[in-house]
């Protein structure tokens, strides 16, 4: 009776009160959570750009692989945290548990995954970037084989917050989240610069930093989920896996792990025609790619926080409940690009010096930022609309529109844009993909509407 009285009680909580008010008190957990993260990311390169910009160069060539591991979790973690909440919204319990259950066995899969990656792949990929026994080479391996091998600890935390987020717990996450980043943030100094006594690592203390800072928020996201009372009972012994399961969240899972991973392929080749022309325009995207997460992480845990009340709703078939949870995650998150975009256009030259950026960065660095960033208002709508499509169980929608955005909008352009007019004018290619985006987006919600929730 105890259960179903919580089950109620969230129901109730999902489905009653108002659409603003709990989107806010479900977002923000997440949105401080992440833009910590934000936050721990950036002071990696800050501490690491103080060694040397070959170091920054370092750092920023493995920062695809990183986003790439996040995304294979994440990805994953998306399609389990949308099946539990949409099974729920249908009071479909033993399902939700199975979701939940099956979702710890996915997160040890993935981390073996980036264990051979970590073991075979390193120094291959990072010899297309730089010549063996450089010492760009030598730490970029380092740093690779560190975050790679020591991935489970960031594939297990984060399975745990999104098993959490999809009962609307987003305080336990947020508390995993903010774990890692402070002792990340403490770590990072002492390791790097060799403080209180220990080594001077560099480069390498960065990744012990990073990967310890991930162990602490695993541990505590075991000990909530061990200790705590949830909506859904996670089994460890006794599970017999269903691929039926397996099937419903990578129906989700999987287009948004492709839409994730299709981000740090595009990094990856981006590099690679950057490179031809200076290597430190590629340290100039790595530290794009460091300073725009303060805009868009703040969107992206508006995001986590919008797409259990969408899934609740559309698994309830409340229509009005559904669409204003759209509404007023759109207009926060246009506010919130708003804001970063006017400091991009205000301040470029202050971002980049905070990562000692030398003169020729500075030259490169400031165009870059003030041209990229005009990509933030309508990447805000493509945000919340693919957590639309997410919510309600289409995640190909959101698949395709990342696939125009950034393989067939950005990298084309690009190529073309940077042998038309130099690095500069290839900045281009981020505003004008996600334009292109924005309306396959806008057409494809259109169409969702008519065909789904009109009728609901």
């Amino acid at each position: 009776m105890e259960e179903i009285r919580k089950e109620t009680e969230h129901e109730n909580k999902m489905g009653t009160v108002p659409v603003r008010k709990l989107l806010v008190s479900m977002a923000w957990p997440a949105v401080l959570s992440m833009t910590i993260n934000a936050l721990y990311n950036v002071v990696d390169s800050i501490f690491v750009a103080q060694v040397s910009e070959e170091a920054l160069t370092a750092v920023s060539i493995v920062n695809p692989v990183q986003m790439l591991i996040i995304a294979l979790s994440v990805g994953s973690g998306v399609g389990i945290n949308s099946l539990i909440s949409r099974r729920l919204g249908e009071r479909r319990q033993e399902e939700a548990d199975q979701a939940a259950s099956t979702g710890i066995r996915i997160g040890l899969i993935n981390y073996c995954i980036f264990l051979l990656i970590g073991l075979l792949l390193t120094k291959p990929f990072i010899s297309s970037y730089a010549a063996k026994g450089t010492y760009i080479f030598k730490a970029a391996s380092s740093y690779m084989t560190i975050i790679c091998v020591a991935s489970l600890f960031l594939n297990v935390q984060v399975v745990l917050e999104k098993i959490l987020q999809s009962t609307g717990n987003m305080i336990a996450p947020m508390i995993c989240g903010l774990t890692g980043a402070v002792v990340n943030i403490a770590l990072d100094p002492i390791l790097i610069f060799g403080l209180l006594g220990m080594p001077k690592l560099g480069v390498t203390g960065a990744a012990i930093a990073t990967v310890t800072g991930q162990l602490c928020g695993m541990c505590i996201g075991v000990f909530i989920m061990v200790k705590g009372e949830h909506l859904v009972n996670v089994k460890i012994k006794g599970f017999k896996l269903k691929w039926s399961t397996v099937i419903d969240i990578y129906k989700v899972g999987l287009p948004s792990i492709i839409m994730q991973s299709i981000g740090s392929l595009m990094l990856i080749l981006y590099n690679m025609i950057l490179v031809a022309y200076s290597t430190t325009a590629v340290a100039v995207l790595g530290v794009y790619f460091k300073i725009q997460s303060f805009v868009f992480m703040p969107v992206f845990g508006l995001n986590q926080g919008a797409m259990p009340i969408m899934g609740y709703n559309y698994g309830a078939r409340d229509k009005k409940r559904l669409m204003d949870t759209y509404k007023e995650g759109l207009k926060i998150a246009l506010i919130v690009m708003g804001i970063g975009l006017l400091i991009f256009q205000a301040f470029p030259g202050g971002l980049l010096k905070m990562f000692d950026a030398s003169s020729e960065m500075l030259r490169i660095g400031i165009p870059a930022l003030r041209i990229i960033s005009i990509c933030f208002l309508p990447a805000a709508f493509g945000i919340i609309t693919s957590t639309m499509f997410q919510a309600t169980g289409h995640g190909m929608l959101s698949l395709f529109a990342s696939l125009l955005r950034q393989l067939l909008g950005i990298l084309p352009l690009a190529y073309i844009l940077i042998r038309i007019g130099g690095v500069t004018l290839s900045w281009a290619s981020f505003p004008l993909a996600e334009i292109i985006g924005l309306t396959y987006s806008a057409v494809m919600m259109r169409r969702l509407y008519k065909k789904e929730i009109s009728s609901m």
